[in-house]
């Protein structure tokens, strides 16, 4: 066992892990390769994270595969990118049953090119059954525009005297988003060296601990992860309590 993982203790895992997989554009840069290398060299990154998150026994891993602002990115890359997503759901398909892990996705993935949103509803098809751990796929998402529907549809349901206004509050919101069901994050990975949340799971990370690691995504290991989890088990997590009030 590796020295990090026999430190890691198993009853204080964090149940849901967030993850921005960043830092594969600047990783195929600096070994001299287009910028989709990196993109296909991080999926065996999302295979080693995955198995390991499932093994040690976390509930929830929510992987952002693909912003709404991404469209935005060279057409080449983009193109590619969804038929990175397409090969690898289809190539993973094996491995998340062996692994018993259900693949599920939040986001607008209806805007999704016909091919790639047929290969993820086939994955989702497929693994539906599976119980030991959700892997999701964040895709074709922005937090922003995750709350901007959830507000739209709650407008609507006041308007039509579905709900009162008294009712709307913080669980309300929270089944009105496209995690509705799965338990926030308590633990946000970013890699690259990046500081900043990029638009994902806003409101979901109110109370996360937030982890920036300067490894590039096509690096980021099992021992990274390792470390990861015990620096989250190494805080004291207070949500507005003093230490104090938290210990007793």
């Amino acid at each position: 066992m590796s020295e990090f993982k026999s430190k890691i203790d198993l009853n204080r895992l964090p149940k849901h892990i967030a993850v921005i997989m960043d830092g594969n554009g600047r990783w195929a840069k600096q070994h001299g390769r287009p910028r989709v290398f990196g993109h296909k060299n991080g999926v065996r990154s999302v295979r080693a994270i995955s198995e390991a998150s499932a093994e040690l026994g976390v509930e929830f891993l929510t992987l952002y595969a693909f912003s709404t602002e991404n469209w935005g990115r060279p057409t080449m890359e983009v193109n590619a990118l969804m038929a990175l997503l397409v090969e690898t759901i289809g190539k993973e398909m094996n491995t998340l049953n062996e692994n018993n892990i259900r693949l599920k996705a939040i986001g607008d993935i209806t805007k999704l090119p016909a091919q790639s949103y047929k290969a993820l509803l086939k994955g989702i098809e497929a693994t539906k059954n599976n119980t030991r751990m959700d892997l999701i796929l964040a895709l074709n998402y922005s937090s922003r525009w995750e709350i901007v529907e959830a507000i739209k549809t709650i407008a609507e349901d006041l308007k039509n005297g579905v709900i009162t206004q008294e009712e709307i509050n913080k669980d309300l919101v929270d089944n009105h988003l496209n995690t509705r069901g799965i338990p926030d994050p308590e633990l946000l990975i970013r890699t690259s060296g990046e500081r900043r949340i990029s638009n994902y799971l806003l409101w979901q990370i109110a109370y996360a601990e937030l982890y920036f690691t300067d490894v590039f995504w096509p690096d980021f290991s099992k021992e990274h992860l390792y470390q990861a989890i015990l620096d989250f088990q190494q805080r004291e997590r207070r949500f507005g309590k003093t230490g104090e009030q938290v210990s007793k």
